[in-house]
């Protein structure tokens, strides 16, 4: 099954929009949803609750082979619980910088992305989606916006939260994780083969789903 269940990937930079838009691809579609960036958190905050050692690599691997984790709604579950804002907490995101360098992990939970690709479909968000963990996907979009768009979205989501911003700083901060996470050795930040590139800078969320759906509509109609 899982080698003709379609993929629609959306690979981007941070806050470029791309888990919005994936989500909402996903609900119109009826396919299942991967919200690939969480997934390091998530296996972080089951490694604390679970008291499984920050640097026992095999044990960690182990874990987040078998994840049990779902994104349902704009909600993330792990062993059916909700823990979306659990996963956002201080302790976890330091214990998730920790694991991440671990080679086994890594490993461990590109099997576990592959493993999310079941009927009817998945779409699949992150950095590397259309590059390394799907490179067969039926579509590929890069979604760009801005270093400006982009941070005064963030800004209005801190905002919104009560935590105060500053742009120019989330500016000067975004601008140095793209150029960070585009030079990397392992998996660099950079459009797949073949993608779509969307530039939503003036876009609305919708506009872009629109787009990305329109898209799909056209890989999937029968080459003549």
């Amino acid at each position: 099954m899982n080698k003709i269940s379609p993929v629609i990937t959306i690979d981007g930079p941070t806050a470029s929009g791309k888990g919005t838009v994936a989500h909402r691809v996903a609900k119109q579609l009826g396919f299942q949803y991967l919200d690939s960036g969480a997934l390091y958190r998530l296996t972080a905050l089951s490694a604390l609750r679970k008291r499984v050692a920050l640097d026992d690599e095999a044990a960690l691997a182990a874990l987040a082979r078998v994840l049990p984790c779902r994104f349902v709604h704009g909600h993330v579950l792990l062993d059916e619980a909700d823990v979306t804002d659990a996963v956002r907490a201080e302790a976890v995101g330091v214990a998730a910088s920790q694991i991440a360098v671990l080679p086994a992990v890594r490993q461990a939970l590109v099997e576990l992305q592959v493993a999310f690709r079941v009927a009817p479909g998945l779409v699949a968000d992150g950095r590397d989606m259309g590059t390394v963990i799907f490179p067969d996907a039926s579509l590929k979009v890069f979604l760009t916006a801005s270093a400006e768009a982009r941070a005064s979205r963030r800004y209005k989501q801190l905002i919104e939260k009560g935590i105060s911003a500053n742009m120019e700083n989330l500016v000067k901060d975004l601008t140095e994780r793209d150029a960070r996470d585009s030079a990397r050795a392992a998996a660099p930040l950079k459009p797949a083969p073949g993608a779509y590139i969307l530039d939503t800078s003036e876009m609305t969320a919708e506009q872009a789903v629109q787009k990305v759906l329109g898209w799909y509509a056209d890989a999937c109609q029968p080459q003549a």
